[in-house]
């Protein structure tokens, strides 16, 4: 039985088929789809039906391609959820996480509990995008009418097959579960007006959902699949698919959000923790992703955006190569950057307002955004080390952004650690492997990681002697001064 990856980022998904060859993995995209928000009427929304329409091409072209029975896992970004009333119907669009409704929330939230509060219970980073927050936002009347709240790929899959189910590793990162009991804290159910059984029940990855309903899409020719749940938060796949080995490495899974962390077998909830804004979400086989999120690569698709159809990711590096760098510090983490209507126009203000040079070109924009990705990495590696009193020596960078060698070089100079680059397709890589262990195929995670080993490439990037220090307390100078905390 073949196995299915469906992989759905923020701004495209893809079908990846994989396969056991010679001892190697092999991988084959063969269905790529564009995804992306809206606004309508001044709401950021999702469009699930385009998702659900596009993964049933995409297991058309699976059955073209001869493959009659397969195993399929779906994974998507995190946090943003469907309402489903009694019929089995979303109750409206999705909303995605960049909306504005949350930007004060937070602030209404601690009223009811502390955020500190809130961070000892769940170990979940705060952020004014998480469930908690969003739900808190939702209509009552509609939280009323819900039989289930659903995570994207969760409802996917519900679609799909006709199974409510709320897989492990996502569900963490709604800010809603508590590590203690595994299970979810009252309280803050309470907080945002909903009840535990309006949530499916729990699944871990390498359970089987169901199959796939084929009678309910008669104008599409279906293989028959059984689908199984992967770790269906991206980040969670991608780690799973990271060729780590023994201790003492990161993870830095970069892509539109640069997850930086490292994988523990029991969390770290404590004071240092929260002020630093660690979060521990729930990894396959019993793991905790200990990890600060990070804005990533959403910066250069919103500067390239502007440029329509002038230039490719690989000519905006190729462009920034030339210049030199650290001439502007942005903390990038400001909310201001999370989602401004134009992002070039939101750095050359940031620049004007701290009477920093203002980049114009499409080189200089980038430059300025990977020497600040660059010497926040560094930042929050000596963060890491210090909470979790453990020695780094590797940092494993991998999804989209491991392409960029010239920011993969930075960040080795400025944390002063080995990188080891790839491979770029590590979270559907993650999801087939967690659907080959449910097969029988791989005994278990740290087989699966031998195997990526043995697959693909690795690039290493040594450590360039810079001057470190002086670059981050630069940094750190003009950013404390715009509320810096990342």
């Amino acid at each position: 039985m073949i196995q299915i990856a469906i992989d759905i980022g923020a701004s495209s998904g893809r079908f990846v088929v994989g396969t056991l060859q010679n001892n190697q993995l092999q991988i084959e995209e063969i269905h790529r789809f564009s995804n992306g928000f809206k606004e309508v009427d001044g709401r950021s929304l999702w469009n699930v039906d385009h998702l659900l329409q596009e993964i049933l091409v995409g297991l058309e072209k699976v059955k073209k391609r001869g493959f009659h029975n397969v195993t399929v896992g779906i994974d998507t970004w995190a946090v943003d959820y469907v309402l489903v009333g009694e019929d089995g119907e979303r109750l409206q669009e999705a909303y995605c996480y960049r909306d504005r409704r949350t930007a004060n929330t937070m602030e209404k939230i601690e009223s009811h509990l502390a955020l500190e509060d809130i961070y000892l219970k769940t170990g979940i980073q705060l952020q004014n995008f998480n469930t908690l927050y969003q739900l808190y936002e939702e209509d009552q009347k509609l939280l009323q009418q819900t039989k289930y709240v659903l995570l994207i790929p969760d409802y996917l899959a519900y679609r799909l097959t006709g199974v409510a189910i709320l897989e492990m590793t996502n569900a963490s990162t709604t800010q809603l579960l508590n590590p203690e009991i595994r299970d979810f804290d009252e309280n803050l159910l309470k907080i945002i007006g909903l009840e535990k059984l309006q949530f499916a029940p729990f699944i871990e990855p390498g359970q089987v959902i169901g199959e796939l309903q084929r009678d309910q899409f008669p104008t599409y020719d279906l293989p028959e699949c059984k689908f199984v749940a992967v770790a269906s938060h991206d980040t969670a796949s991608a780690i799973a698919g990271t060729p780590g080995e023994k201790e003492q490495w990161a993870y830095l899974s970069s892509g539109t959000w640069s997850l930086l962390g490292v994988e523990k077998k029991e969390p770290i909830i404590n004071l240092q923790a929260y002020q630093d804004n660690y979060t521990n979400e729930w990894g396959v086989s019993d793991t905790y992703r200990f990890l600060k999120n990070i804005m990533g690569m959403w910066i250069l698709q919103e500067i390239i955006r502007h440029y329509p159809g002038q230039y490719t990711v690989e000519q905006v590096i190729k462009e920034a190569t030339k210049l030199s760098p650290y001439l502007q510090y942005i903390n990038f983490n400001e909310e201001r950057f999370l989602n401004p209507l134009n992002m070039i126009e939101e750095i050359k203000l940031y620049c004007q307002e701290t009477e920093q040079p203002i980049p114009h070109t499409i080189g200089e924009l980038a430059v300025c955004v990977f020497s600040n990705l660059s010497i926040i990495y560094a930042i929050e590696m000596e963060h890491l080390k210090a909470i979790t009193h453990e020695r780094i020596d590797k940092l494993h960078i991998v999804g989209g952004g491991s392409k960029n060698d010239l920011l993969n070089q930075m960040t080795a100079n400025l944390s002063g650690v080995t990188i080891y680059a790839g491979p770029s397709e590590a979270t559907a890589i993650g999801n087939l492997l967690v659907q080959m262990i449910a097969q029988g195929k791989l005994n278990s995670i740290a087989e699966g990681r031998e195997l990526v080993r043995a697959s693909f490439t690795i690039q290493k990037f040594e450590p360039q002697a810079v001057d470190a220090k002086e670059i981050i307390n630069n940094f750190t100078a003009v950013t404390t001064k715009e509320r810096w905390r990342v």
